[in-house]
C-alpha cells in the first residue's frame, strides 16, 4: 500500500467517511493485485466486505473536527463555517443535481482517480443571477463532504498599495493546499469589473494574473475553489477556461418553486389547489425570494397560533417579495 493511501485512509477516518475509506482499501486491493499480490487483494477485499455488510456504524467522529480557524492576516479575509446543509435539501433539477452529485463522488472517491491518473474536479465557477442558489451550493457541498466552508472577503483583499492584494490572494491559496476544504470566492466578477478602473494603473491585472498562476498550482489536498458571480460576462476568458466544471443558474421553474415553498412551509402546509392557485405568484421568482417569502408567512402562522397558512398569507408574502425585488431592479 502506498504511502498516498494510508494518507487518504487516514483523512476519510478523521472525516467520519466510512465510504470512502472502503472506496480507497479498495483502490489499495487493486493496488495489490496489480503488484502481484492476490492473497493481500483478497484479504482487503474480504475486509471490505464484511464491513459492508455489517450495515452502516455510527462514528463519534461523523462531524467534521473542527480545524484551527484561520489565523493572523487570513482571519479578516476568511469566514469559516461547517455547514450541515445537503443536497438534499435542495430543489434542483435533475440535471443540476446529477452534476452535483458527480463533483461530490469524485472527491469521495479521489483515491481511486488519483491511482489511475485522474484527479477530482476541484475549481468550480459558478453563475448566474442573485438569489439562485450559488452560495447554498457551497454550503452544500462543503455539508455532503463534510469539510470546512472558508468564505473569502473579496472586499477585503484589495489594497491600494501595489502587490498587497495579490500577496493576500497568496494567503489563500496556500490555505487550501494546506488545509483541506470548501473554499467560496463569492462576487467573484470584483476582479474583472476593477480592470476598467480609471486609477487601476495595471494592478488589477497583475491581480487577475496571479489568480491565473495560483490556478494553475497543484492542489494536493483536493480543496474545492468555488468562485461565485452574478456577472459572467466581464470575467476573463482566459479565467474561466482554469476551472474544471461551470455550473449556471436560473430562475427555477414552476414546478421547482412549488416544491420549494412546500420544503419550506414544512408542516404548515397549502393544499394542492391552493398550491396551483400561486403559480403566477411564483413566476419569475427566485429560490432565495421564495424561501424568504415561506419563512415570514411560517413565522406569522406561528404567532398567530395556527396550524396551517393560508393562501392569502402566502401570496402577500409572495408579492411583497416580488415588489422589493422589482425596486432593486428598476
Amino acid at each position: 500500500m502506498s504511502v498516498q493511501h494510508i494518507l487518504d485512509l487516514l483523512d476519510s477516518h478523521a472525516a467520519g467517511d466510512e465510504e470512502r475509506l472502503l472506496s480507497i482499501a479498495l483502490a489499495a486491493a487493486a493496488a495489490e493485485a496489480r503488484a502481484g499480490r492476490p492473497a493481500d487483494a483478497e484479504a482487503l477485499k474480504k475486509a471490505v466486505q464484511g464491513m459492508r455488510s455489517a450495515g452502516p456504524r455510527q462514528h463519534a467522529t461523523a462531524s467534521p473536527i473542527p480545524l484551527a480557524r484561520p489565523r493572523g492576516e487570513l482571519q479578516s479575509i476568511v469566514a469559516s463555517s461547517y455547514p450541515k446543509t445537503t443536497l438534499a435539501s435542495m430543489v434542483l433539477s435533475q440535471e443540476m443535481d446529477a452534476r452535483l452529485q458527480r463533483i461530490v463522488r469524485q472527491q469521495r472517491e479521489r483515491a481511486a482517480l488519483r491511482d489511475h491518473g485522474q484527479r477530482p474536479s476541484t475549481h468550480l465557477l459558478l453563475i448566474g443571477p442573485p438569489g439562485t442558489g450559488k452560495t447554498m451550493t457551497s454550503a452544500a457541498l462543503a455539508g455532503e463532504l463534510r469539510l470546512p466552508l472558508f468564505t473569502v472577503k473579496l472586499e477585503s483583499i484589495f489594497s491600494r498599495y501595489m502587490g498587497e492584494t495579490a500577496s493576500k490572494i497568496r494567503l489563500i491559496f496556500d490555505q487550501a493546499a494546506q488545509t483541506r476544504g470548501v473554499y467560496l470566492l463569492d462576487e467573484f466578477d470584483a476582479i474583472g469589473a476593477r480592470r476598467g478602473d480609471p486609477n487601476d494603473v495595471g494592478e488589477m491585472r497583475r491581480v487577475l494574473n496571479s489568480v491565473l498562476a495560483f490556478m494553475e498550482e497543484p492542489n494536493p489536498t483536493d480543496s474545492i475553489i468555488i468562485a461565485a458571480t452574478n456577472h459572467v460576462e466581464i470575467l476573463d476568458r482566459a479565467l474561466a477556461r482554469r476551472f474544471d466544471e461551470v455550473v449556471e443558474y436560473g430562475l427555477p421553474s414552476i414546478v421547482e418553486a412549488k416544491a420549494l415553498l412546500v420544503a419550506r412551509l414544512r408542516k404548515f402546509k397549502l393544499d394542492a389547489k391552493a398550491l396551483k392557485a400561486l403559480e403566477p405568484d411564483l413566476e419569475g421568482l427566485s429560490q432565495a425570494e421564495v424561501v424568504r417569502a415561506a419563512d415570514s408567512a411560517v413565522k406569522d402562522a406561528i404567532l398567530d397560533g395556527q396550524t396551517k397558512v393560508s393562501l392569502d398569507l402566502v401570496r402577500t408574502v409572495l408579492q411583497e417579495r416580488r415588489a422589493v425585488g422589482a425596486r432593486f431592479h428598476s
